[in-house]
C-alpha cells in the first residue's frame, strides 16, 4: 500500500531563534513521507536564510514568500502549493516528537475519511508556565484523551492548532485557510465542528508548545478576547441557536456585556440574568437586568454562560442537570 504524502504548512515570520530546533524536529521524523511549505510571511531577522540552508539539505523542505500578509495569507499561499493527501500545520518556533506524524497518519489510515487526527499538547518555556497556560494544557489534554473536543468548543479552541491532521478533501469541505476570520486556529475549530469531523481520541503528547513573551497569540491584536467572542457568538446563532426558544444570558460582566451589545446590534431578543443585587433591576443597552428566579417563567430556554468563576460554573451546572437540560443543546459556557 502506497503511504501518503503528508504536507506540513509552516507559516514563519521572524524566528530564526527557534527554527533550527524545529525544522530539525521535523526532519527526524520517523514517518519519511512529508513534505514541509515553509511561508516566509515578511521576516526581518535571518529566519529565511536559516530555512533555505535546511532546503539545500533536505529536498522535501520548500520555502516560498507570503502572497499575502499575515497568517492566514501564508496558510494560503501554502495550501495552494501542497501535495499532499494529507495536511497538517506547525508553528515555526515549536518542536515535533519523532513519532508525531506516524501517530496521525496511523490515526487517519485506521479510521477513515470524517476524521480528524489530534495530539496532546505540552507547553515549555525558559521560564516555566504560568498557571494559565497550564491549566489549559490540561483542559485541552483531557478533551483530547477522550476525543470530546467539541463538547466544550464554546469555551476555548479545542483544537491545537499546530497538532491537527485532516484528509486534504475533509479540509477543503471545511473551506480549508479561505476565510478571513481572526483567531484562524478557532475559526477552523468550528468549521471542524461545523462539517462534523470526528476527534480521533489520542492520549500521548505529539506536540511541544513554546511559550515567549513575543509569541503571536501573546502580542497580536487577533488573538484579543473580543475576536474569540465574535468567533463564538457568529456559530452559536449559525449552528445551534433554536430560534423557537428564548434566549437567556447568564452573567453581567466583561463577556456578558459584549454577548449583549452584539445580540442588540444584530436585533436579537434576550433576557439578561445576574445575581449581582446592584445590577438587578437596572437598565443596561435597553435591557432590564433580571434575578435568576425569572427562569421559573420561561419555556425551554436556551441559555449562553459567561460566567466565568468556577464555583459558580459548577453550580450553573448542576441546576440544568437537575432539570435534565443538556450541554451543547440547551446551554452553553462562553467561558
Amino acid at each position: 500500500m502506497q503511504k501518503p504524502l503528508v504536507s506540513i504548512l509552516m507559516p514563519f515570520k521572524d524566528t530564526e531563534a527557534f527554527l533550527t530546533a524545529c525544522l530539525l524536529s521535523i526532519t527526524k521524523q520517523t514517518y519519511a513521507y512529508w513534505e514541509v511549505l515553509a511561508i516566509n510571511d515578511q521576516s526581518t531577522d535571518n529566519s529565511k536564510t536559516i530555512v533555505e540552508t535546511f532546503t539545500k539539505q533536505d529536498l522535501r523542505i520548500k520555502v516560498f514568500d507570503n502572497n499575502g500578509l499575515g497568517i492566514i495569507d501564508a496558510l494560503k499561499t501554502a495550501y495552494g502549493l501542497c501535495n499532499g493527501q494529507y495536511i497538517t500545520r506547525m508553528d515555526s518556533d515549536d518542536i515535533m516528537p519523532a513519532n508525531k506524524l506516524q501517530a496521525m497518519v496511523d490515526a487517519l489510515l485506521k479510521n477513515g475519511p470524517g476524521h480528524l487526527a489530534l495530539g496532546q499538547v505540552r507547553y515549555f518555556s525558559e521560564r516555566g508556565i504560568s498557571n494559565g497556560y497550564a491549566r489549559y494544557e490540561e483542559w485541552l489534554n483531557r478533551l483530547t484523551d477522550k476525543g470530546s473536543n467539541y463538547t466544550e468548543i464554546y469555551k476555548e479552541c479545542v483544537i491545537p492548532s499546530p497538532c491537527w491532521m485532516a484528509h486534504k478533501e475533509d479540509l477543503e469541505s471545511c473551506g480549508a485557510f479561505r476565510p478571513n476570520r481572526y483567531p484562524e486556529d478557532y475559526d477552523l475549530a468550528f468549521r471542524f465542528y461545523e462539517k462534523k469531523l470526528k476527534c480521533i481520541p489520542c492520549h500521548q503528547v505529539l506536540h511541544f508548545w513554546r511559550d515567549y513573551d513575543t509569541r503571536t497569540s501573546r502580542t497580536s491584536e487577533h488573538y484579543a478576547q473580543n475576536y474569540f467572542l465574535d468567533i463564538k457568538l457568529h456559530y452559536f446563532l449559525k449552528l445551534d441557536r433554536d430560534i423557537s426558544r428564548p434566549l437567556v444570558i447568564w452573567g453581567a460582566g466583561n463577556k456578558g456585556k459584549t454577548i449583549a451589545k452584539k445580540l442588540k446590534k444584530k436585533d436579537i431578543d434576550y433576557v439578561w440574568l445576574c445575581d449581582n443585587p446592584k445590577k438587578i433591576g437596572k437598565d443596561i443597552y435597553g435591557k432590564t437586568m433580571q434575578h435568576f428566579s425569572v427562569l421559573k417563567s420561561l419555556k425551554n430556554p436556551q441559555s449562553i454562560i459567561t460566567v466565568a468563576n468556577e464555583q459558580a460554573q459548577t453550580i450553573i451546572h448542576d441546576y440544568f442537570s437537575k432539570k435534565g437540560q443538556n450541554s451543547m443543546t440547551d446551554y452553553f459556557f462562553f467561558c
